[in-house]
């Protein structure tokens, strides 16, 4: 037989994600034996993201679709979670440090990430502009943005996704470049915004309905989302075992249909995934 090393190399990472996969499948999936006998799973969180994670107005207690999500994984494995608020700088530190065991936080999966971590892909999310209603007739598509001001989380990768959308679209078509203007977090941005201080931002694309439907006709998202990356789970390299239990447990979720169920919950069935990702890419 004649093998091209393109398929024999494309079989392999289809045999390997069978594999993972596979192992995700089985529904005793062994968790780690520190974990195994504390039947604890310390998460860490950033509760400042709704609807995917924030802290109820009324009761105080953290709420979110990411937070029914893991509520169920937890059920499924028979833990409990000890969820670990943090600051989203510090989320990535804490996972390396091992002071906490995995991160379920609203986190992309970009590539640049992926050196130090691996990823359970559980939603889809696009970088969305948006902009005051009441300047829909002054902003009609995105190009109308350059030249303009911008703003958006300092601390997640929609600025650099911005910067580049106006390398390609604005600076190359002989206009002037989007100003992007790094803020505290969302809500920040959307405080500028109808302060007036910025033309635009721009939001997750599973976040934005939630923000529109607290303020109604306050804000208009303008165009499709400009740039895509999942997101997911975060574990530590040297913690497989780990990993895979959860995914076993997403992966029951999906077929029992209780991960459709907390998606409806939240409105976020256009961000919902068919299947698990692992590091960006979903077995066949």
């Amino acid at each position: 037989m004649n093998f091209s090393p393109l398929r024999t190399a494309s079989g392999l990472v289809a045999l390997c994600l069978s594999m993972l996969y596979g192992i995700g499948a089985a529904h005793a999936q062994a968790l780690p034996d520190a974990i195994a006998k504390s039947k604890t799973i310390k998460v860490a969180v950033n509760s400042i993201y709704p609807p995917m994670e924030y802290k109820d107005p009324d009761s105080g207690e953290l709420a979110g679709f990411d937070i029914d999500l893991g509520n169920a994984i937890a059920k499924e494995l028979g833990v409990k979670l000890d969820w670990q608020e943090s600051a989203f700088e510090q989320l990535l530190p804490s996972l390396a440090t091992g002071r906490v065991d995995m991160i379920l936080s609203g986190l992309s999966d970009v590539p640049k990430r992926r050196d130090s971590v691996d990823f359970l892909d559980y939603l889809n999310s696009g970088a969305q502009f948006y902009i005051l209603a009441s300047r829909a007739g002054e902003i009609r598509d995105a190009v109308d943005l350059c030249g303009k001001a911008v703003g958006t989380s300092r601390s997640t990768s929609f600025p650099s996704d911005v910067a580049a959308w106006s390398a390609q679209h604005c600076v190359a078509a002989g206009k002037p470049a989007i100003t992007v203007t790094g803020t505290e977090d969302t809500s920040a941005a959307r405080m500028q915004l109808k302060q007036s201080r910025i033309a635009a931002g721009v939001q997750g694309s599973e976040t934005l309905p939630y923000a529109m439907k607290l303020e109604p006709n306050t804000y208009k998202p303008i165009g499709e989302p400009f740039a895509s990356s999942p997101e997911g789970i975060a574990f530590a390299k040297t913690n497989p075992k780990l990993r895979d239990a959860v995914l076993g447990a997403l992966n029951r979720l999906v077929a029992n249909g209780t991960y459709r169920a907390i998606v409806v919950k939240w409105g976020l069935q256009s961000s919902a995934v068919a299947k698990i990702g692992v590091n960006g890419v979903t077995a066949p």
